[in-house]
């Protein structure tokens, strides 16, 4: 009666394949520990902290920043403009902490949607992994759509550029084909699959040659500026559009940050990932935000921001300098930049899908590594195809707006998988139901001196383990916990308990999150009702945080994934501020989008319920206590060959 045997873990063994609840919130172990047992050809290892900073950096700074310093500066910050982006910076860097710490506990392909699958669940990563599919898809198209107009300076218009590079419109579709854009993308699909380290140096260079343009216009911009004395900052309000607008700026500018997360998409061909990750993230993220801040600084204070053109602000800002001739080298850190945003675009889409088909939610077909130069060939091929017919016959720069509503899904979704980790981590593992004799095996094995086993793993049975009494009680019973003794009951219901409250304050700092978010956004509500609302949802939030803060973090933490790399700091409030700032933001992306969006959803969920459902690795897996798992694989057939 002190125990319960091994043997009887599999007839108790939770199989969530079936329908209901605990289908949605399976999870699958961290695999990038197994990824080489298992049989699986892997990525080359081939990237340094330089590499995975100048892929951070290149897919950070796009094109758009040359213009967007002037629309921003004109309509909603003024001179204050450097400050929106140190404000968006610091939001952006919320989120990279919580991206640093999973990035390197679960250093595989895959990024947010590998995360979510493995701290939130298979529902929820799916719809993570399909939102991210539109992110890269439709960002990638427009990027490249991008590169005609800016090629048209260095001809002197676009009536000026040669056929075989110009826009034409088909007759009679009202179809504006560009051929630019379609070769730019099937140029660097191929140079993706030439090799990781091929194209890293590729987009190193080209990221070069665009931050030595952007020093340009601080080196240059900075000498204009003093023998002008800062004109531009001789007006009569340094917040002409007060407080507000300068946080609408900030909201506007964030998106420029967007890129760092692509860093950790390439986990898996880092070669020293708990060390490489997250200073390749925090210095691309800490680099790009001086260089913004800099080039801000500069050209307001050389051009008074009411009088920035809203298309060519930088250039024509040299032009009333009489320095013409430097919207050539502005011109051409504007293509280098828009070549590195394409790269980081194209990048991390393939090793979604292979991350995808790895689990079983799509094709095996788009899991395949080529041998020879060890990257997702054939998906990088059907994605470069596609993308470049996209840029060739769509103008893509209308559905824009959906490319952020994946990123924000994601950074949302990371904040969460921080909080889980910290307080609720995964108890549990998915085995295949291939080990039932393996299990049964190892009650014979454990029979004899099963009492010295349990002395010597007690404390990791409650503390690692949990065993979380029956794992979702509500939808299957439990292998339980074979090691468990009695007498451990009251600790065991009061880690169970502490467990309990801690997935409910997480889930109250979402929803409150949301509700908050909300109500501030709905500007047509009469303003007390706003006002109460706000307070309604702030008190959610509030309560539910005081919470988190006051009670423990689970020790398994410590023992997840892989250990020794960089922690995040300030858990609780770091992450849930990420997920208010970037709640906050999705609500505020517009009907029109989220409509849009909602299709594209609608779309995955379809193809979700046909095929990624049944087709899962995780269909038939049974769950058993993580202590319990790792003395189950070492007996197993498969881990002994």
């Amino acid at each position: 009666m002190g125990m319960v045997d091994v043997a009887d873990m599999p007839k108790h063994g939770v199989a969530k394949g079936s329908w209901g609840f605990s289908n949605l919130i399976r999870r699958k172990r961290v695999d990038s520990v197994n990824i080489a047992r298992d049989g699986e050809r892997q990525l080359a290892k081939k990237l340094s902290v330089v590499d995975l900073i100048a892929i951070g950096v290149g897919t950070t700074i796009g094109a758009g920043v040359y213009i967007l310093v002037g629309t921003v500066a004109r309509e909603q910050t003024g001179p204050a403009l450097s400050i929106s982006f140190l404000i968006a910076g610091i939001a952006a860097a919320l989120t990279a902490f919580c991206y640093a710490e999973l990035a390197c506990r679960c250093p595989s392909a895959g990024s947010a949607y590998h995360y979510t699958y493995i701290c939130i669940g298979e529902c929820a990563a799916w719809l993570i992994g399909w939102a991210l599919i539109l992110e890269y898809t439709i960002g990638g198209s427009a990027i490249a759509r991008g590169l005609t107009p800016n090629l048209a300076l260095f001809f002197g218009g676009q009536d000026k550029l040669p056929f075989y590079l110009a826009r034409h419109t088909i007759a009679g579709l009202d179809v504006v084909v560009d051929p630019s854009a379609a070769v730019l993308v099937l140029a660097v699909t191929a140079l993706l699959c030439i090799g990781i380290k091929e194209s890293s140096l590729a987009q190193t260079i080209v990221t070069t040659v665009n931050v030595c343009g952007m020093l340009f216009i601080i080196v240059a911009g900075g000498y204009l500026a003093f023998k002008t004395g800062w004109v531009g900052y001789e007006v009569p309000r340094y917040f002409p559009f007060g407080l507000s607008g300068m946080l609408a700026g900030s909201g506007i500018v964030f998106f420029s940050y967007i890129g760092f997360d692509v860093v950790a998409s390439t986990a898996e061909e880092a070669k020293n990932p708990q060390r490489d990750l997250p200073l390749g993230i925090g210095i691309s993220l800490f680099i790009c935000c001086i260089l913004y801040m800099l080039v801000s600084v500069v050209i307001v204070g050389l051009v008074p921001y009411y009088a920035l053109d809203p298309d060519t602000p930088i250039s024509s800002g040299f032009a009333s300098q009489g320095m013409q001739w430097a919207m050539y080298i502005i011109t051409t850190g504007a293509v280098t930049a828009l070549c590195a945003s394409l790269m980081g675009s194209l990048l991390p889409q393939p090793r979604l899908f292979m991350a995808m088909a790895r689990d079983g939610l799509l094709p095996s077909f788009f899991s395949d590594i080529s041998k020879r130069t060890q990257v997702p060939v054939k998906s990088t091929i059907i994605i470069g195809i596609l993308a470049a017919a996209l840029a060739f016959f769509m103008e893509v720069s209308e559905l824009a707006g959906m490319v952020s509503v994946g990123t924000l899904l994601a950074f949302t979704a990371v904040a969460v998988s921080v909080l889980i980790l910290r307080y609720v981590p995964p108890d549990e593992m998915p085995c295949p139901s291939s080990l039932q004799e393996s299990i049964d095996s190892s009650s014979i094995q454990f029979s004899g001196d099963i009492e010295q086993i349990a002395s010597r793993s007690i404390k990791d049975s409650v503390n690692n383990c949990d065993c979380n009494h029956h794992f979702f009680d509500t939808v299957g019973t439990s292998t339980g916990c074979p090691l468990l003794p009695k007498h451990m009951s009251q600790e065991h219901y009061n880690q169970l308990k502490r467990r309990k409250i801690a997935a409910w304050s997480i889930t109250l700092v979402c929803a409150g999150a949301l509700f908050l978010a909300s109500a501030a956004s709905f500007g047509n509500l009469p303003s007390f009702l706003r006002f109460a609302l706000c307070t309604i949802g702030g008190a959610i939030l509030l309560c539910s945080l005081v919470v988190l803060a006051c009670i423990a973090q689970d020790n398994a933490r410590h023992s997840f994934g892989h250990t020794g790399g960089f922690i995040c700091p300030f858990v609780p409030y770091l992450p849930v501020s990420s997920i208010l700032v970037n709640t906050y933001l999705l609500v505020n992306l517009g009907a029109y989008t989220w409509l849009r969006v909602s299709v594209w959803l609608l779309v995955g969920a379809l193809v979700y319920l046909f095929y990624g459902w049944k087709h899962s690795s995780l269909m038939n897996a049974i769950y058993v206590p993580n202590a319990c798992a790792d003395e189950i694989c070492r007996t197993s057939p498969e881990h002994q060959q």
